[in-house]
């Protein structure tokens, strides 16, 4: 992967975060109704994770793509550990294996409302 300057990036991102997530958009505006739904589900659970926008650079929306063999955006990613796409965060979110997962993790909840 290292010949690669667009995983080279992308990695460097991966490492340097605990929680990051690959979208259209931004965290404060979303470009995407999926890309929406995954900011939605990490602002419900309180978890701080940084975005990055692959609308704004060409490179890095395709490169993410063949980074984790993984066709679609958004993607997340904790902990260097590519997590999954819209769907997979959403049901994980819904059967509450995320929450464990971010426990597990050592990552910090922070329930927006919690019941």
């Amino acid at each position: 992967m290292s010949e690669n300057p667009i995983f080279e990036r992308i990695k460097g991102e991966v490492d340097e975060n605990e929680v990051v997530l690959f979208m259209k958009g931004t965290p404060v505006f979303p470009q995407c109704g999926f890309s929406s739904v995954c900011v939605q589900v990490l602002s419900n659970l309180g978890i701080q994770f940084k975005g990055v926008n692959v609308l704004e650079d060409e490179e890095v929306r395709e490169g993410i793509k063949a980074y984790s063999n993984w066709p679609t955006i958004p993607q997340l990613y904790v902990k260097g550990e590519f997590v999954g796409g819209c769907d997979i965060v959403r049901e994980m979110y819904e059967s509450g294996e995320l929450i464990e997962f971010f426990n597990t993790n050592g990552i910090n909840i922070q329930l927006a409302n919690p019941e």
